[in-house]
């Protein structure tokens, strides 16, 4: 009998059919938590808005008349006025809302993981803007930023790992990571002529996305390889794509930009030096799909937002070991403070600009 269940365990593991396909690669050394990403505990000092009965304030936008939208895991999107002290319901878009932008007429532009690219008018009326590029469809529309011009720039995450089939937005994106293929993608959309295009492919979870100031490029992240990259829309590099942030300490998520041009960056969870081993072990990894979950690799409940300046220099960096407000993944700057945004917390987080 014994016998018969080693070999079951040996064969199972070794052949029982998995959702991934891993590729080789090789990960970065870590740096570690050193200089200017010094452990600290700044963001335990974080003060929490109520959005009711809704959680995971995954995303935010803020219009002209300074409203504030995030998105939640219920579909619902939350409005915060100027003058308001919580988060109210507006609209469900009927899918998985995550990045949020406004556009100049203040039209409010959702990358929805199970719809792909909504737009939702001033009066709440939902249209479906983009749910297919050249005859594929946007299967994990993650992040969306507009430019000046009106011109969207949209992720698709990863175009093999469906949020509605993998179990949700979290586990679809473990996938993608643990296979490392580059499944992801950047797309610039028009929507006065309805025409697309794809800026950059094979991202490994292509998340996070920024519009320079002046328009002249577009940050995005690629989370599963721990990295910023920069596409040049205008100048001489037009048409190209460099790394702009390499090896940094955590999983990148959101990107929000500053007035004067900085990035705010959201590591969702921190580096796993397991998965960094496994790197170039793609048998491995294969394997370890096949556990079951509780004793697979774990995101680490622990709170870490930065902010990169215009060179690429990490100039600001706000922790939580404790995980006081954990599983960030981004930061809207404005005039009165912080709002921190999170996978999983049941609140929003908030920081007031010290004076």
């Amino acid at each position: 009998m014994f016998l018969f269940l080693l070999l079951f365990t040996v064969v199972y593991l070794l052949f029982w059919p998995v959702s991934i396909d891993p590729v080789s690669w090789q990960a970065p050394s870590s740096q570690g938590l050193v200089k200017t990403l010094k452990t600290n505990n700044k963001l335990d000092k974080v003060q929490r808005i109520d959005m009711g009965s809704d959680y995971g304030p995954e995303d935010f936008a803020i219009n002209s008349k300074g409203v504030i939208a995030v998105s939640s895991h219920s579909g619902n999107i939350l409005l915060k006025g100027p003058s308001d002290t919580v988060f109210k319901p507006w609209v469900n878009t009927g899918g998985r809302p995550l990045g949020l932008a406004y556009d100049s007429a203040d039209n409010l532009y959702v990358a929805d993981a199970h719809m792909g690219l909504l737009k939702i008018d001033k009066t709440g009326n939902i249209t479906v803007e983009l749910d297919e590029q050249e005859s594929a469809d946007i299967v994990y529309a993650d992040d969306v930023d507009v430019a000046e011009n009106g011109v969207i720039y949209l992720t698709d995450a990863t175009s093999k790992f469906s949020a509605q089939r993998f179990e949700g937005t979290l586990n679809a994106s473990l996938l993608e990571i643990m296979e490392h293929r580059g499944n992801g993608k950047l797309i610039e959309f028009n929507p006065a002529t309805k025409v697309s295009r794809v800026l950059i492919s094979g991202l490994v979870f292509a998340n996070g996305v920024a519009v320079s100031n002046n328009g002249d490029c577009v940050f995005v992240n690629e989370t599963g390889s721990y990295r910023i990259l920069r596409y040049w829309l205008q100048g001489p590099k037009a048409g190209s794509v460099e790394t702009f942030v390499d090896n940094l300490p955590g999983f990148p998520d959101n990107l929000s930009i500053t007035s004067e041009g900085s990035l705010w960056v959201g590591l969702a969870t921190p580096r796993n030096k397991l998965i960094d081993y496994l790197s170039n072990k793609p048998l491995l990894r294969t394997i370890i799909q096949r556990f079951p979950a509780a004793l697979r690799p774990k995101a680490v409940k622990y709170g870490h937002v930065i902010k990169v300046g215009p060179t690429g220099e990490i100039i600001e960096s706000l922790q939580s070991p404790s995980g006081e407000y954990s599983f960030t993944t981004g930061v809207l700057q404005t005039a009165e403070g912080l709002y921190l945004s999170s996978l999983t917390e049941t609140d929003v987080g908030f920081l007031p600009i010290r004076k």
